[in-house]
């Protein structure tokens, strides 16, 4: 099974644990069962689910540049990544990463493809139903095939697919857009089905109507002329123009939790973190990774999240009309997950940045350097190797080294390694940063 994974996302939805870096598909908040690493986030949930189905499926996540790291560190080299050189919509996002398929992995063009969003909150009888929506897709009686979620309560929030018939498999007939609720209890009479953006198709059908559509070579053409292609979604595109497709009924659970009072409903604990409630608490979940106490005295119905980039104290309902406050918020991102560890900011002054760089036990940091940046690292615990300007120098704990703009480095973790590193320059930016290949530098 082929699958592509849209992993898009503001990070404004689950603010302030979600940002432009780790949006909410990243945030660890389900348990696990196991002690080593107690919680997982939604992209590792979805993927342990895929590969417990299915497990010889090959799995594309189809993603903006900034959550390349996210994603590596969750998942390591088990996945393959497409990356959107600029957010454009799901149509060319899909366009890219079929022909990225296609092209750089060498899928074969009657091969069929799914497409599903990254973040849904599911049970095993979802995937079930998208290997069987491939197999559907393989059957080649439509040319697209979708799969619909059976309404339990006449949503405002999603669109509605009316199938000919309330047989498990039917053509579609139309598609409605977001309605009130009086008018979704009408579609639900037509045994209409709420529109979750899953779909399947041969590859050959998507790239066909790509270059009819559009005028590129190949992924690598596509990709370089990314940035001009009209901003659209694969519904307007491709979807409700299509006079060949089927829809399939799926009637097992379904959450969407895209906002803080939908997260709640299926999060592992009322509190995680350094938190206490009392016994006056009524449904309020409490997230907090500052490393300071929050206590909660007769909280009812409410929202609590902490972290690095700010606070967060909400009535759960309306945790949902959130986005255009957080929109207000000018900050950087305080934390981040790379493919080598965690990089926490301890302190922003005038002139410097103090962070906290965890790695992982055999991971490497890029070879790079800043231009207008000296590093001071301070080895907190761990045993590493700095690599400066070529010269190698083993890293113990209490050791302490300095970068000078303009020299190339990089740190291996030989075990597991923290070290705080203050930046010190008139101009500290994150695009401040060269990388060199360490082979040939």
């Amino acid at each position: 099974m082929n699958l592509i994974l849209l992993s898009g996302g503001s990070g404004t939805r689950l603010w302030p644990l979600s940002n432009e870096i780790r949006s909410k598909q990243f945030i660890k908040l389900f348990k696990t069962g196991r002690v080593d690493e107690p919680y997982e986030s939604m992209v590792q949930r979805v993927y342990r689910q895929i590969t417990t189905v299915s497990p010889m499926a090959s799995v594309t996540i189809a993603t903006s540049k900034s959550q390349v790291s996210a994603i590596k560190n969750q998942l390591g080299e088990k996945v393959s990544i497409c990356v959107e050189p600029c957010r454009r919509d799901t149509f060319p996002a899909i366009v890219l990463a079929a022909a990225y398929l296609h092209d750089e992995l060498g899928v074969d063009a009657n091969e069929s493809v799914v497409v599903c969003p990254v973040d849904p909150y599911v049970d095993n009888t979802y995937y079930e139903a998208v290997k069987r929506l491939q197999e559907l897709a393989e059957l080649g009686d439509a040319n697209i095939t979708l799969m619909g979620v059976e309404p339990t309560y006449p949503s405002e929030k999603y669109g509605y697919i009316i199938p000919e018939s309330g047989e498990k498999v039917s053509r579609v007939r139309e598609f409605k857009e977001k309605p009130d609720a009086e008018i979704a209890k009408k579609y639900i009479e037509q045994n209409a089905l709420w529109n979750a953006g899953i779909f399947a198709f041969k590859l050959d059908y998507l790239l066909k109507k790509a270059h009819g559509m559009i005028a590129f070579d190949d992924y690598r053409d596509l990709f370089g002329k990314y940035d001009s292609l009209e901003k659209i979604s694969f519904d307007y595109a491709v979807v409700e123009k299509e006079p060949s497709i089927q829809v399939l009924r799926y009637g097992g659970s379904w959450k969407d939790v895209g906002t803080w009072n939908m997260m709640a409903e299926v999060m592992a604990d009322t509190a995680k973190g350094n938190v206490i409630l009392d016994e006056t608490c009524e449904n309020t979940n409490v997230i907090n990774e500052l490393n300071i106490p929050i206590l909660c005295i007769g909280c009812n119905d409410m929202i609590i999240a902490a972290s690095g980039d700010g606070i967060l104290i909400s009535d759960k309902e309306r945790s949902a009309s959130m986005k255009p406050y957080v929109e207000k918020i000018e900050t950087e991102a305080m934390y981040a997950e790379k493919s080598w560890g965690t990089y926490t900011v301890i302190d922003v002054q005038p002139g410097s940045m103090t962070v906290k760089v965890s790695m992982r036990a055999g991971q490497r940091m890029s070879y790079h350097m800043h231009n207008y940046r000296e590093e001071v690292w301070t080895v907190v615990s761990g045993e590493g190797k700095a690599i400066v300007d070529g010269m190698e120098q083993i890293l113990r704990a209490g050791d302490v080294i300095t970068i000078a703009a303009g020299c190339k480095h990089t740190v291996d973790a030989i075990t597991a390694l923290d070290i705080v590193e203050v930046q010190l320059g008139d101009e500290i930016s994150v695009s401040d940063k060269i990388k060199f290949d360490p082979e040939r530098s």
